[in-house]
């Protein structure tokens, strides 16, 4: 769990805490020298840096070769930098990294946001939420390259998007059928497609 003076000193303010802390949990790091290399879809073993210097050192190994992501919030170190010599060492330092990260992630969430119509329904954030780290794990949205993208604006940021479940709507509590089964669980759905006249002779 990331202390939450750091989130509120070094974090963008127009992304509240509890989004910060589940943008970390979900696609960051609890080590602030964390270094992820990844070639295409496999990541690539690396030894763990115990130093600001090793990370650096590790960052600028890989850099133009292999996708490099590194520190609590898993930025992209790449990302603006033509040559490894413009590495800046405070990439790795902790409300540096908060700070670039969460900064860069809003303006994926509001790219995400504005794709959806810049919705406002709880139900739907937790969706707009997914789309937006996934976005930040790959580095792409809907074809758009969201690192590079323009920022569409400032969009009205959550609160939190975890208050809701999405699974569950207050229409659905009234009917009957809806207590029968989950429709997630195939074990308990109920015939469909009637298959007892197959293979039967006639």
């Amino acid at each position: 769990m990331l202390d939450a003076v750091l989130i509120h000193q070094c974090a963008d303010p127009s992304l509240k805490p509890a989004i910060v802390e589940q943008f970390i949990a979900k696609a960051g790091s609890q080590d602030p020298l964390a270094v992820t290399v990844r070639s295409g879809n496999r990541v690539v073993l690396v030894p763990k840096p115990t130093t600001p210097e090793e990370a650096l050192a590790l960052i600028r190994d890989n850099l133009g070769r292999n996708t490099v992501r590194v520190g609590l919030t898993q930025y992209p170190a790449g990302l603006g930098i033509v040559e490894a010599g413009q590495l800046k060492p405070d990439m790795v330092e902790p409300c540096e990294n908060i700070h670039m990260g969460t900064t860069l992630f809003a303006k994926v969430f509001r790219i995400v946001s504005k794709w959806y119509g810049n919705p406002t329904a709880k139900e739907v954030l937790p969706q707009v939420m997914d789309d937006a780290v996934l976005a930040w794990q790959t580095g792409y949205f809907e074809g758009v390259a969201v690192f590079r993208a323009e920022d569409p604006g400032q969009a009205e940021m959550p609160e939190t998007v975890d208050s809701v479940n999405p699974g569950r709507s207050d229409a659905l509590e009234n009917h009957d059928d809806a207590t029968e089964a989950s429709p997630t669980d195939p074990n308990k759905a109920g015939i469909r497609i009637d298959l007892s006249g197959v293979g039967a002779r006639p």
